[in-house]
């Protein structure tokens, strides 16, 4: 496990539905204090959700968090703020305060496109977001009407509700490798996208932290789901969420904390538990010194 000085740099990578956010409410006020707490201490927290960059762009400006990239759609959308940008390689010379995206999945249009031949092909029965009306997405995920037509800004996944027997799921895998695609579990879809995976974006983005600054980051992942298993993985130091999906999440080894409570009470025990006495605490209210 790397071992960080009390110099190192720190980065946070977080899941939202479920860990950040409530499943439910979508409310993070128990995580704000372990939020003002890393902001103080100048650590980047990024998202890395199933979710947009629509609906991520709103929620990093509620969050405090637009400064931080982001990782949207399980991985398959980086976003880039102004000082995560490669000057020469991602900068825009006539908006270098504009953010950056990165796609390194599949384009959605392919997705979907292959998605209609398979579910013909095989006789499978699932129902992809794209094919949802506003009101079938609000009823499934909670969301406003307003969120739920950024949750239909796909780019490079596209959630399905599968409808069909659990036990043919292997076959809808199968055939969606044939076209170069994987399946990951949500919290309440499948997602259909390219090879990559919440895993990948964060060393992706560990790596660009690296070649930007010099320096290898200490790093704490937190989630709650089946596709947060590979972040988890890529973590220095992990917590497992308990979740309210009915799905079993097991990950076990030495980086990996246990949280007894769901949502942003379980993330900020996580924090405790981790770095609860290495990171200052800001009990006097002051401005970041950064």
């Amino acid at each position: 496990m790397f071992e960080p000085t009390a110099t190192s740099a720190r980065l946070v990578f977080t899941d939202l539905d479920g860990s950040l956010l409530d499943h439910d409410s979508y409310d993070w006020q128990p995580a704000h204090p372990w939020l003002e707490r890393l902001r103080f201490a100048n650590v980047p927290v990024i998202p890395v959700s199933s979710k947009t960059r629509a609906e991520l762009l709103a929620l990093r400006v509620q969050l405090g968090l637009e400064q931080s990239p982001f990782i949207a759609e399980n991985g398959a959308v980086i976003g880039l703020p102004p000082a995560w940008q490669h000057a020469r390689l991602d900068r825009d010379p006539d908006d270098i305060g504009s953010l950056c995206v990165k796609t390194p999945g599949l384009d959605i249009g392919f997705i979907r496109k292959r998605l209609e031949v398979i579910r013909e092909r095989q006789g499978l029965s699932y129902c992809c977001m794209g094919e949802m009306s506003l009101e079938d997405i609000m009823a499934v995920t909670g969301l406003s009407e307003p969120q739920a037509r950024q949750a239909r800004l796909r780019e490079g996944s596209e959630p399905v509700l599968w409808q069909d027997d659990d036990a043919l799921i292997s076959r809808f895998r199968d055939s969606l490798d044939s076209d170069g695609m994987q399946l990951t579990r949500g919290g309440r879809f499948w997602h259909v996208m390219g090879h990559s995976h919440k895993g990948s974006a964060v060393g992706w983005l560990i790596d660009r932290f690296r070649a930007l600054r010099g320096q290898r980051p200490h790093t704490l992942a937190l989630g709650d789901g089946p596709n947060d298993i590979p972040m988890l993985q890529r973590a220095d130091l992990a917590v497992l969420i308990p979740g309210r999906h009915g799905q079993v999440v097991s990950l076990e080894g030495d980086h990996v904390y246990h949280a007894r409570s769901p949502g942003p009470a379980g993330w900020s025990e996580g924090m405790d538990h981790w770095w609860g006495e290495t990171l200052p605490d800001n009990v006097s209210g002051e401005e970041s010194p950064a």
